[in-house]
Parts: structure tokens; C-alpha cells; sequence
């Protein structure tokens, strides 16, 4: 059994991630909402924490006991990573899956995408074994289609939809390597 916690599960993109692994049987989920009024579809089998990531013990009580830590967070992003880390190193859980933003490595750096990279740079000078996701913005289209560049590697495309972007992240969660 993969235990997994899914940060921000009210997120839609969450939501869809949610949807996808509940089809799972070797996957238990533990969803990780600040209100759990704000999640359309709790399945019956998840667990539902509420709590904010900015509260550390909260945090770590709730990625205590998982496999894999997905973050689809918004607001203080270098902060929730700070935090995200720390509780992982504490607690012993090592692979984590983080929701950031196309152009975080571009130089001069936007503004909009600060909170993104401060995160991306706290998780990559830990000693955890880090996804990050840089995706594009994000359409409702029901198509699963995307490209991967890896960090050095020009981006492609301007646009992924939410389910290509919610396929990807299930893949990695059945299968981190």
C-alpha cells in the first residue's frame, strides 16, 4: 500500500489527481485542506485533514506515516517549502511531487513567478527526491497531451489542460522512479 498525501487537495487540479488515484487499490490517500467544505468529492476511503501548511505541526503530523507528499499550493510558497522539507526530513518521508510555474529559471525572473522559485530553491537544496513540475497555464480541455523538459532545457508550449497535467502527476506517483 502507497500512502500518499495530497497538499491543497480543494485545488482542482488535486481534485482530478484525487479522482484518478482513488481508481487505484494499492493507494491511500490522506487529503490536506485549510476547510474540507471546500473539496467537491472527498472519497469514501481518504483520510481528510484540515489545516494550513504554514502550520508546521499540523504539517508534519499529517506527512508523517506517507510515501509520497504532492503540493499544489498557492500563496507563501518559499515558506510552505520550507516547512514541506522539514517535515519530510523529520519524519523520514523522502519523495515529493511540487506544483510551480513555466519560467521559474528564466533570468530577469517575473515578479508573479518569485513565490515559485524561492520554492523550487528550497526544494532543491534539500536532500529529497524532488519533482518539479513547471507547467504552462492551465485549460479545462479533456485531453491528455504534454511534453517534459527537464531544468536547462528550453520550455515548450503555452497551455496544458488540467487533466494532461493531473495524468502526469498520477504517473509519477505509481511510479516515483
Amino acid at each position: 500500500m502507497k500512502n500518499v498525501l495530497i497538499l491543497g487537495a480543494s485545488g482542482t487540479i488535486a481534485q482530478h489527481v484525487t479522482a484518478l488515484l482513488v481508481k487505484e487499490d494499492d493507494v491511500q490517500l490522506t487529503l490536506f485542506v485549510r476547510s474540507a467544505r471546500r473539496l467537491h468529492h472527498s472519497p469514501a476511503l481518504a483520510r481528510v485533514v484540515e489545516g494550513d501548511v504554514l502550520n508546521y505541526a499540523q504539517l508534519k503530523e499529517a506527512v508523517a506515516g506517507q510515501d509520497i507528499v504532492y503540493a499544489n499550493l498557492s500563496g507563501d510558497l518559499g515558506r510552505m517549502a520550507q516547512n514541506i522539507v522539514r517535515a519530510m526530513q523529520e519524519t523520514g518521508v523522502r519523495k515529493v511531487i511540487f506544483v510551480s510555474s513555466i519560467g521559474i529559471y528564466e533570468t530577469p525572473l517575473k515578479p508573479v513567478l518569485k513565490p515559485y522559485r524561492a520554492a523550487a530553491d528550497v526544494l532543491e537544496a534539500s536532500d529529497l527526491d524532488y519533482t518539479i513540475l513547471r507547467p504552462a497555464w492551465f485549460t479545462s480541455d479533456n485531453e491528455v497531451d504534454y511534453e517534459i523538459t527537464h531544468k536547462g532545457e528550453p520550455e515548450k508550449g503555452s497551455v496544458i489542460s488540467q487533466k494532461s497535467l493531473a495524468t502526469f502527476i498520477t504517473q509519477i506517483i505509481e511510479s516515483p522512479a
